[in-house]
């Protein structure tokens, strides 16, 4: 029986070698397909560990730039007055509170949405298209989370020109128009790519205009609205003399405001570095960078003044700093630490020299300094990219661009261009809401203060401080 078996499974020798000689060759065959196999494998789990790390990044930056949104409110609480102070904490939780839900309602399709003309989005409106499901619903969403709280940073800064004088409901409408339609439709002109790419867009990307984090994007635009509505609203009740003189006006607590100011600082940790969106090895660099801007730029002020006025003034020194901070924002991945520096020292001395020229020359009342701090040296800062981007990114001592004098126009195209439409539809939208139902408070309720006329409470209980000028 065995030898029968072994008859019926034998197979002839001839067959054997062939079947052998197949087997080998598939085998061979397979060899580059399974290490491809492989390596795939290897990568996927490399590639998915990445777009995790990039979420998680972005999302904690975005907290930080959350987090700005209280550093905003205590500058502007401490260097305004007393009888104002809830007002302005409302108008900095309305900038987040309706600014997040227009930004996802409008804004964010306007600014990153299919290109039009270079002009505007046209997608992306509710975020339409994106879930939780998949790597790419997950990213747009941690994306719009990221730029919403950069939509209320812009609307924010209105705030702080416009202190101490406007009616609340007349600045809800002010702050949704800020965040649906003017941050968004400029922003779309310089970022217009940064989610869908090359279907993205807008006139200033083509053009090869530089803002990375935002000097002009965001600072800017809510520095000239800020500038807009100051002009519109007119000075606080006995801020000028008869004779045209400017008259200070202290704010009520410089702890609060320096608080703010610490805060500030910490939370644009996140504004510049985290505007690299990806979890990268530049995030530290874009860090050293910003330090050393916002400590150029406090230095620099608290010189100035110390020189012009024989004291080394607080507050004045605290701009410094955020005038650093807003300077480096446009040009933090691109200049060297030297560069960083030059930037810093020199928005430093800027932003006091700019308060003095609106406050007594032009005779604009901005009563925290948001025009000259996010305005004007937001526009410097873009500008002196030109100068001092380095070409290797990575130098430590590299100073100037070695190159076509293109980049310059391209900045100052994209900053006055910027200016243009930020001060000229901000000043319509106040002269209309004016016209509507009117943005300045009354003259008595401007003296009570606006936490007793506009919000029936007082933020200091007991120690309410009545003015009669």
């Amino acid at each position: 029986m065995s030898s029968w078996i072994s008859s019926r499974t034998r197979r002839p020798a001839g067959l054997r070698t062939a079947l052998l000689g197949a087997a080998g060759a598939a085998v061979l065959a397979l060899v580059p397909v399974l290490a491809m196999a492989e390596e795939a494998a290897a990568e996927a789990p490399e590639m998915l560990t990445q777009t995790h790390a990039n979420i998680l990044w972005t999302l904690l930056a975005a907290i930080l730039v959350m987090f700005m949104q209280p550093g905003f409110a205590m500058v502007e609480c401490g260097f305004t007055r007393a009888k104002n102070a809830g007002n302005i904490l409302m108008k900095n939780f309305l900038d987040f509170a309706a600014g997040s839900v227009v930004f996802f309602l409008v804004g964010f399709g306007l600014m990153f949405g299919a290109d039009q003309a270079g002009f505007l989005g046209t997608s992306g409106f509710l975020l339409d298209g994106a879930t939780g499901t998949d790597a790419d619903g997950q990213w747009t969403l941690t994306f719009w989370f990221f730029q919403s709280v950069f939509a209320a940073t812009a609307a924010t800064i209105v705030s702080g020109a416009i202190a101490e004088r406007t009616r609340f409901l007349a600045y809800i409408l002010i702050s949704v128009v800020v965040t649906g339609i003017i941050y968004p439709i400029s922003g779309h002109w310089a970022w217009g790519n940064l989610w869908l790419g090359d279907n993205g867009g807008g006139w200033l990307v083509d053009m090869g205009f530089i803002d990375f984090a935002g000097s002009t994007v965001v600072h800017s635009v809510g520095g000239w609205v800020g500038l807009a509505g100051a002009m519109v609203l007119g000075p606080r009740i006995g801020k000028y003399t008869k004779d045209g003189q400017a008259r200070a006006i202290p704010g009520h607590n410089i702890p609060l405001a320096a608080l703010g100011v610490f805060i500030l600082w910490f939370g644009w940790f996140g504004f510049n570095p985290g505007s690299t969106t990806v979890a990268g090895g530049e995030i530290g660099y874009i860090a050293v960078n910003t330090s050393l801007a916002a400590c150029a730029g406090l230095l620099a002020a608290m010189t100035t003044t110390w020189i012009r006025f024989g004291k080394p003034d607080p507050s004045m020194s605290m701009n410094g700093a955020l005038a650093g901070l807003v300077g480096i924002t446009a040009g933090c991945f691109e200049v060297a630490p030297v560069g960083a520096l030059i930037i810093g020292f020199l928005t430093g001395i800027l932003v006091v020299l700019s308060v003095e020229c609106i406050d007594k020359v032009l005779k604009i009342d901005d009563p925290v300094g948001a025009v000259s701090v996010h305005g004007v040296c937001g526009a410097f800062g873009t500008v002196a990219v030109a100068f001092l981007a380095h070409p290797g990114y990575g130098s430590a001592t590299g100073l100037l661009y070695g190159g076509e004098i293109s980049l310059l126009v391209t900045q100052l195209v994209g900053v006055g261009a910027v200016f243009v439409w930020a001060f000229g539809l901000g000043f319509v939208a106040f002269k209309l809401v004016d016209l509507i139902m009117g943005v300045r408070a009354s003259a008595e309720e401007e003296l009570k203060g606006l936490d007793i006329t506009e919000h029936g409470s007082e933020a200091y209980s007991g120690f309410q401080i009545f003015t009669v000028e």
